[in-house]
């Protein structure tokens, strides 16, 4: 449930402290990258990988070192974000169904499920607000004809890939524009000459250059640094003795972030930067990689992408909004993507409550404020692809259970960030009451048959 603490006259007048004229109906930027891990860049602690632009980000904005993705695998944490629903009742909770669905548009008979018209997405919300929408990159929530694609969920513009697995293909032939294909010729007959990724800049920085009548929202969900590892150019990593493929990982992130940096240096052209709202995260935490030690993209946090520890769902999270976001901040509060969708609406103005949301309006934390309620909540995550593993966070606590009938492992996250030392046993009364909220969380779903 969305829980607003701060009216917005209350918002909009701390806000008014920090600037001399506050932006009424700000534009709001989301960027994600897909796969990114917590310590690849350089603000979190990465030595080896340059993140320039991304560090200026955090400089110039607020760092989280505490924020959490909406499950640990790309589509079903893509749903959390656009509808607000965390995986225990949102319609797609892993990135196939095991009943249902249907054969995807791109891939070898692979299972999709996609959104419907009940699923109601942000961007939605905002263009009802009288927003201008935009996505950009990689959607994975709905096949060709079916009303789950971006068109039919509230973005105005969309172009790129519809499905995940073609999302891998970085010189694909093809991309979807609105509801079309359009062509890549230089791609044809297995050529690569346009990597996709550079296509997505392009059509952002196009976008913002435009003149816009109205307030917009930008979903920009890059493909970069996702498998598979291939980049036009290793750049300044050419001459590592690092394995091949962490040279290329490196210039896939580096790629990443000389691509923010044109963003931001647009807004800053345009003149848009001070009335602009702009977040930068990553789907899930970083993918299980042979080259792990280069990097340690994990940092301290055990477990990868598709794991419900803490390296499977702790994600980088800056949020800059010059004037109004405190520059230079690093913040612990702990926050998820399902916050988001109610946090872009109150960025927006729209501060009224909606039951059907899992997530706090983060807007007072934002702005520099503490939102004690953030500490009792608890976030709550399912995996139902093979058998239902479950996670949840309350406080410093976090329980984990790999399937209904495993034990339930307890961490105590602010003595142990490492989920090294299972507290199951000393404390039995949290573990029941991490039981008990397993099984309320979760909602049953014909899609992924499994019981609590």
């Amino acid at each position: 449930m969305m829980h607003v603490r701060l009216s917005l006259l209350f918002v909009f007048a701390l806000a008014t402290a920090a600037v001399a004229t506050v932006p009424t109906r700000p534009n709001i930027v989301f960027i994600l990258a897909d796969d990114l891990g917590y310590a690849d860049l350089g603000c979190y602690g990465q030595t080896k990988i340059r993140t320039p632009n991304l560090d200026r980000l955090a400089s110039e904005g607020t760092r989280f070192t505490q924020f959490y993705a909406g499950a640990s695998v790309c589509a079903p944490s893509r749903c959390v974000l656009l509808t607000g629903k965390h995986t225990g009742h949102a319609r797609i909770r892993a990135n196939g169904p095991r009943v249902g669905g249907q054969t995807e548009y791109f891939g070898e008979g692979a299972m999709r499920l996609s959104l419907t018209d009940e699923d109601r997405t942000v961007a939605e919300a905002l263009r009802a607000s009288g927003y201008a929408t935009a996505a950009i990159g990689k959607w994975g929530l709905g096949e060709p004809s079916t009303p789950g694609t971006p068109n039919r969920r509230g973005f105005d513009l969309w172009f790129g890939y519809l499905n995940q697995n073609h999302a891998a293909y970085y010189y694909t032939d093809y991309l979807w524009r609105d509801d079309r294909k359009e062509p890549i010729p230089e791609n044809a007959g297995g050529r690569r000459s346009r990597y996709t990724h550079d296509l997505f800049a392009d059509e952002a920085v196009a976008f913002l250059r435009r003149k816009h009548e109205k307030p917009f929202f930008l979903y920009l969900a890059f493909t970069i640094p996702h498998r598979r590892f291939e980049v036009p150019a290793l750049g300044a990593y050419s001459g590592e003795s690092w394995p091949d493929e962490a040279k290329i990982y490196a210039a896939m992130v580096t790629r990443l972030d000389r691509d923010v940096g044109r963003v931001l240096d647009t807004l800053g052209e345009r003149g848009l930067a001070a009335n602009t709202a702009l977040f930068f995260t990553s789907d899930n935490g970083g993918e299980r990689k042979a080259f792990d030690p280069v990097f340690r993209s994990h940092g301290p946090w055990r477990g990868t992408k598709g794991s419900h520890y803490e390296g499977g769902l702790r994600v980088p999270m800056l949020v800059r909004w010059p004037g109004t976001v405190p520059a230079g901040r690093i913040s612990d509060a702990v926050g998820w993507f399902a916050d988001m969708f109610p946090t872009m609406l109150a960025v927006a103005g729209d501060t009224a409550p909606d039951a059907a949301l899992d997530g706090f309006n983060l807007l007072p934390t934002l702005i520099g404020g503490d939102q004690p309620a953030l500490r009792a909540r608890t976030l709550y995550w399912e995996n139902p692809a093979r058998e239902l593993a479950q996670a949840a966070r309350r406080g410093p606590w976090k329980a984990v259970r790999a399937h209904p009938q495993a034990p339930l492992e307890l961490y105590r996250l602010d003595t142990d960030p490492g989920e090294t030392r299972d507290l199951a046993a000393a404390h039995p009364d949290l573990v029941n009451e991490f039981r008990a909220h397993f099984t309320a969380a979760h909602t049953p779903s014909p899609h992924w048959p499994s019981s609590p």
